[in-house]
């Protein structure tokens, strides 16, 4: 049987601070049974503790106020699933991202890494013809749009009977990285001009001539890599103006395990008579 409780009462009770329930009144998450039209007291019955404790649960989770209301709006239990599933895969996502920080975090606490010790070659590449998506790209967003737009890339080469010429690639301008928004191309190299499907549209990329560090593992972990790469390229003082590239040997299509992963970083260089018999990183 429901009994009446102040609201400093129902906050005891349900652990809820007097200052929550009134915005939770106002929002209209959780309202008062009952409010003395004369002092304006808010009152709260023993009943409504069940939804008080299931509102701080869900917001000890970070779930947001509004998915909050849709759950207990919900007309039946099936109805309230769906928003705790998708709550509960976004938790998934974040604490995975999280676990990878920690271990990035781990890795550069520690003694040098792989990609530090990993030798850097000079090269250049010739001009090739690819099939290729660009598209202006947060840097947030930047290894799901590239998984996104590899796979329509080789859907693509498929559909016609082309095979790919190379490994794919990536140029990334600039602005990707000192703004993190910039324009992003990302290609498959292949022999047979491809079809303007979709975002695909055939390219030529050019020629250059770069310092090419090799990243073992996910793309989430090329900081070190890159760190490694820039070191090289100004102890050396070969830089000069142009986008980053990337290759990509192995990769997703290749094996499921990202540790087997490759990415080749490719950083614009002039190379010299002198510079071209320099292949390590010393």
């Amino acid at each position: 049987m429901s009994a009446p409780l102040s609201i400093g009462d129902f906050s005891r009770a349900s652990h809820l601070t007097v200052k929550t329930l009134r915005h939770y009144h106002r929002i209209g998450l959780l309202e008062p049974a009952a409010i003395d039209p004369r002092t304006g007291y808010r009152h709260y019955t023993t009943q409504q503790l069940v939804v008080a404790r299931v509102i701080r649960r869900l917001r000890e989770l970070e779930m947001p106020l509004p998915e909050i209301r849709a759950v207990l709006a919900a007309p039946d239990p099936s109805a309230r699933r769906g928003p705790i599933a998708a709550h509960r895969a976004r938790l998934g996502a974040d604490l995975d991202r999280t676990q990878r920080a920690l271990d990035a975090l781990d890795d550069l606490l520690g003694p040098p890494g792989p990609d530090e010790d990993a030798e850097v070659t000079l090269r250049r590449v010739p001009a090739v013809s690819a099939a290729a998506i660009t598209e202006t790209v947060d840097a947030a967003d930047g290894v799901t749009w590239l998984q996104g737009a590899l796979g329509e890339l080789y859907a693509t080469l498929a559909a016609c009977g082309a095979e790919p010429a190379g490994p794919a690639g990536g140029i990334y301008g600039d602005e990707l990285f000192t703004r993190h928004r910039g324009e992003v191309t990302v290609f498959v190299p292949g022999n047979a001009e491809p079809p303007r499907v979709g975002r695909v549209r055939p390219r030529t990329i050019p020629a250059g001539e770069f310092a090419i560090i090799t990243h073992a593992g996910a793309p989430e972990d090329v900081g070190r890599a890159y760190a490694a790469l820039a070191t090289y390229v100004a102890r050396h003082q070969l830089a000069v103006d142009g986008p980053i590239r990337e290759y990509y040997p192995v990769g997703r299509r290749d094996t499921a395990d990202p540790e087997l992963w490759r990415t080749e970083i490719a950083w614009p260089v002039f190379l010299t008579v002198e510079s071209d018999a320099v292949s390590s990183g010393q």
